[in-house]
């Protein structure tokens, strides 16, 4: 991410050494202006020794104004992150590199990069001079506990003369983005209600074209195994026939955010609805680990990734962009001003959801319902239902009964719900899922699976 050059040029272009002579600093002002008064004094009381030292006094801010005007042409910035993607609370190094591009060193240097508040002070470093075609780097380290997307940049350089008359601020052009993404947490292997793995010869398998029984051959090609054939379709054609290759389909798993407004309060890196989100993070990182193809759906019908295979990503190469820009969803993902949850419900219903898991804030009786049709189209489902109250009021804070309510609603239904107490870690809940949806497995509480997942 190089900065300087061409830009910066322009950029001086337009000042020239009117804007070079706005950095005089309080010495060179104060230079300038003895100069131009022993200048007068000279010229009223003809002393021409006196004109010589008023013009020295004032030609030296000037001459070193100009001198540092053109000087800054000559040096370049780069700025590298290392990552740039990292998980709340991690730190990220950025390298920075200053290059003297001209024939002649420079003077002292201070480096400068803006930084948001958020990733810490405002990094400063002094450069000593800079030989003919040197170099210098310097780095700097900066974390944040809250995640979002921070800008880092322009980068800035302070020029100032041997004598001290003038100093230069000047702004290089380029900056770069760090991404913040949520916490993850590793997730125990549990077996809940759904698919039996990634990759299956369960419910999930398909073959090309043709169907569960693969009754559709297709003709012989050079180097097909003979034992494919079909000879039943190869005495009806009178050619050689073959049965065509099974075709494995990933299980699929969608993780659904509540993310209202209405259904989420507090705020801050331990509200609900930041643990919701560090959750929705770790299950997809978890089922893409596992062969899983997972997209992200929002209660406002938004999904990641948008195109694909059904707008699932899977574990190709493509899919890790998709699975990277899944985290960068989640890193900038703010509450919305919805009311409910009919636009997720119409995406849920179009298709076969595989395995469904959510993240719900506060369900009042209408949305409870809708949340419960939900599973009609998944293979299993499970849920986590974050108390607003509750997370309000401390983990000495019971369970409401409208909770208890609506999670009795969605267990009839086939879910496995799971109340979510404030402060606890998103891997005891994901176990405590896991024990809850074996418990009911053996009841046939949970129709249309087979087997579980770990």
């Amino acid at each position: 991410m190089a900065a300087g050059g061409p830009a910066a040029r322009a950029d001086e272009d337009k000042g020239g050494l009117r804007a070079a002579l706005t950095g005089l600093t309080t010495r060179g002002r104060s230079f300038l202006a003895a100069g131009v008064a022993a200048a007068i004094c000279a010229y009223v009381l003809g002393q021409s020794d006196l004109l010589r030292v008023g013009l020295f006094l004032a030609v030296l801010p000037l001459l070193c104004a100009y001198v540092l005007h053109r000087t800054r042409y000559r040096v370049s910035g780069s700025r590298r992150l290392s990552p740039c993607r990292v998980p709340a609370g991690s730190e990220a190094r950025v390298h920075l590199r200053m290059d003297n591009v001209s024939r002649l060193p420079t003077g002292l240097l201070m480096l400068q990069d803006r930084v948001p508040y958020v990733l810490g002070p405002r990094p400063r470093f002094v450069l000593d001079r800079v030989e003919a075609g040197g170099r210098r780097e310097v780095s700097y380290r900066v974390r944040s506990d809250l995640r979002g997307r921070y800008p880092l940049g322009p980068l800035q350089l302070r020029l100032t003369d041997p004598f001290g008359m003038c100093e230069l601020t000047r702004s290089f052009s380029a900056y770069d983005n760090l991404t913040v993404i949520p916490r993850t947490e590793p997730l125990p292997p549990v077996k809940l209600a759904g698919e039996s793995s990634g990759y299956g010869e369960g419910r999930q398998r398909s073959l090309a074209l043709a169907g569960e029984d693969d009754v559709i051959p297709r003709g012989y090609r050079h180097g097909d195994d003979l034992r494919r054939v079909h000879w039943r379709s190869t005495a009806r054609y009178g050619e050689l026939m073959v049965r065509r290759e099974e075709q494995p389909q990933r299980s699929r798993c969608t993780v659904m955010l509540d993310t209202r407004e209405i259904a989420h309060q507090g705020a801050g890196p331990d509200s609900a609805f930041e643990w919701a989100v560090s959750g929705a993070a770790s299950v997809l990182v978890h089922m893409l680990e596992r062969g899983f193809s997972v997209r992200l759906l929002t209660d406002t019908g938004n999904s990641v990734p948008s195109e694909g295979s059904g707008g699932f990503a899977g574990a190709t190469q493509e899919s890790a962009d998709a699975a990277g820009l899944m985290m960068d969803t989640l890193a900038v993902i703010d509450q919305s001003d919805g009311a409910g949850l009919s636009r997720a419900y119409d995406v849920i219903r179009s298709g076969n959801e595989g395995l469904l898991v959510a993240f719900f804030g506060d369900l009042d009786e209408e949305q409870a319902a809708m949340a419960a049709r939900m599973r009609q189209r998944s293979g299993g489902a499970v849920a986590f239902v974050l108390d607003s109250e509750s997370w309000m009021h401390g983990p000495a804070a019971a369970v409401s009964g409208p909770v208890e309510e609506r999670l009795r609603l969605l267990r009839e239904a086939g879910w496995t719900a799971v109340s979510v107490p404030p402060g606890v870690s998103f891997s005891d809940m994901w176990r405590q899922a896991g024990s809850a949806a074996q418990s009911k497995a053996p009841t046939g509480g949970l129709t249309g699976t087979s087997g579980g997942w770990s």
